[in-house]
């Protein structure tokens, strides 16, 4: 069965990595909304606010009726955007996993958004400030948890990957 993969997570956890990781391994596509919304700054010229999603969603879409596994790489803070991920999957007869990646140590975490440089252009990466000030709601839905604390990206690879093995 088709699947996407839900990437959720404050910036500087270590999800983009991982989720371009997981969609190399699976050969799947891989969506990242700061990709998306950038692009919508620049080319369009607009102030973005959920139209990164929503775009997101309907690429997603396109993807799980041809087959192919989608893996989704966005903070996705919010229960709305969460549950709108997981109807993009059932509307299109597919499963979803909810994957959160968190950074436990909260020196390290800091060190990620305070020595990090943006990887695409024109992209401005929230301060350690705005990153703890974030909007971000808890979960009420099962998910899995990878913790990027003092592991390397393949550590945490290798754990997701013996995460999704059974299921």
């Amino acid at each position: 069965m088709t699947t996407l993969f839900i990437f959720s997570g404050l910036p500087g956890t270590g999800k983009t990595s991982l989720s371009q990781q997981l969609a190399a391994h699976l050969n799947a596509i891989h969506l990242r909304i700061d990709t998306i919304e950038q692009a919508l700054r620049d080319l369009c010229g607009l102030p973005v606010e959920g139209e990164g999603y929503r775009l997101a969603y309907r690429i997603a879409a396109d993807n799980l009726r041809l087959g192919i596994n989608v893996v989704a790489d966005s903070c996705n803070p919010i229960a709305l955007s969460r549950r709108e991920w997981e109807q993009t999957a059932t509307s299109n007869q597919a499963a979803f996993l909810n994957i959160e990646v968190i950074c436990s140590d909260a020196d390290e975490h800091r060190r990620r958004i305070e020595s990090r440089a943006a990887d695409i252009p024109g992209l401005q990466l929230p301060t350690w400030e705005q990153v703890v000030n974030r909007e971000y709601h808890p979960w009420s839905q099962e998910r899995i948890v990878i913790d990027t604390a003092k592991r390397s990206e393949t550590a945490c690879l290798d754990a997701l990957l013996a995460a999704i093995a059974p299921l």
